[in-house]
């Protein structure tokens, strides 16, 4: 017990550790590891991935969001997360749809579980916004770009998703046409969204 102990204390402390940070306590490695599995059977303790244990209390404090873009500086929360955090949809995704550079290596991980698209010149960096959580800051697409994603990404995610996310974006008066014939045009998809945009704003 006194062994679970001094390693919750030291992920409490640092509200996350590494299997390294916690072999500083001089434990052998197999003292450590069952330490660690009684910690999280008992739900004191969180597998974020392989070698990364969080604290418990802490996971509430931080949403997956804000926790896929501590993983990923790079990220920007696109498709179904974005639509969701703009409060266009009815659909709750059980994953973290993300964004990256085309280049980006992704990390293996097990929390927050994520779909991971990869975008390259203006159709990864154009229309990123930042925006201010609890626990941090999450990087997101504007409505716009993400309407013009969902139509790119159509066959991935169903194109009633797409149809979905332009009306009630256009409803909502989240973009003018503007905005949304720009982030088409980068996306590539203006032919395909012309006729729902011509159909919507008749």
């Amino acid at each position: 017990m006194e062994t679970q102990a001094a390693v919750q204390q030291r992920i409490a402390d640092r509200g996350e550790a590494t299997t390294a940070d916690l072999a500083n306590l001089g434990l052998s490695r197999a003292m450590l590891f069952r330490a660690l599995s009684a910690l999280i059977d008992q739900g004191l303790v969180v597998r974020v991935r392989r070698g990364l244990y969080q604290d418990a209390a802490r996971r509430g404090d931080t949403d997956p969001w804000v926790q896929a873009m501590q993983r990923y500086p790079q990220g920007v929360l696109c498709l179904l997360s974005a639509l969701a955090f703009h409060q266009i949809t009815t659909q709750a995704p059980r994953v973290v749809w993300l964004a990256l550079p085309k280049s980006a290596w992704r990390k293996p991980q097990d929390y927050p579980p994520l779909k991971i698209v990869h975008f390259s010149g203006d159709a990864y960096a154009a229309g990123i916004e930042s925006h201010a959580q609890v626990g941090g800051s999450v990087r997101v697409y504007s409505m716009a770009k993400t309407v013009a994603d969902c139509f790119k990404l159509r066959n991935r995610i169903g194109l009633d998703v797409a149809i979905e996310a332009l009306r009630e974006g256009w409803q909502r008066r989240c973009f003018t046409l503007e905005e949304l014939h720009a982030m088409a045009h980068i996306c590539r998809v203006q032919a395909v969204i012309r006729p729902y945009v011509e159909a919507l704003v008749a």
